[in-house]
């Protein structure tokens, strides 16, 4: 087993307009109570999370708890494109993606940020391109994964979320893949079950199949 999310903690890089995250004691044994008891807040695209089409799509976009759970879980293909400031469609090709992939995690030089001592979010992080992401649709895969906390450029993103959403493509982002070799693997990502939501916070794991 391989844990592909990112532990959640304060210092956590989040979007510059995020609201970051908290965790506070409602109850404290240290303090008398007879448990101890906590209170998060943290915006739903913080850490590792999914993004459906509800995100982009206000009126005909599917929402988490409509996405049905097996888009989640399933066979993957992790590929690894070093050196790679955008993904574009031709690193994808080059890269031999199998035909009957449905589920694509791309590692790239991202995934060495998560190790850094000093955390910061990162705004000329490794993304995917939009010619990549129509390519993305083409292939007929069911979710795309990337190794920081947006799968398109601050230029660009809101174009390559657009094209992936709209063609029923679940977005995974934040995931570290730094100890996951390329290859074949199986993804057990369980996003939380939040009515209504347009994402969600996810834990990801990957499972060898070899």
């Amino acid at each position: 087993m391989i844990d592909i999310s990112l532990p959640l903690h304060p210092r956590l890089p989040t979007w510059p307009d995020g609201t970051g995250f908290s965790l506070r004691w409602t109850k404290r044994i240290d303090r008398g109570d007879r448990v101890n008891n906590s209170h998060v807040s943290f915006d739903v695209h913080f850490g590792t999370h999914v993004d459906v089409p509800y995100h982009y799509f206000d009126t005909d976009g599917r929402t988490v708890d409509q996405v049905p759970v097996d888009s989640f879980i399933g066979p993957c293909t992790v590929i690894d494109l070093p050196g790679v400031k955008e993904v574009t469609m031709t690193e994808l090709s080059k890269a031999a993606v199998d035909l009957d992939t449905e589920r694509l995690l791309i590692r790239t030089d991202n995934s060495r940020i998560w190790s850094d001592d000093i955390l910061e979010f990162k705004p000329d992080y490794t993304a995917v391109s939009t010619d990549a992401a129509r390519w993305i649709t083409r292939q007929g895969l069911r979710l795309v994964g990337i190794d920081y906390l947006s799968i398109g450029n601050m230029e660009s993103g809101r174009d390559v979320h657009r094209i992936l959403l709209e063609a029923g493509v679940v977005v995974l982002e934040g995931i570290d893949l730094s100890l996951a070799p390329p290859g074949r693997y199986e993804l057990l990502c369980l996003p939380l079950n939040i009515v209504g939501a347009e994402g969600a916070p996810a834990r990801a794991v990957l499972r060898s199949t070899g």
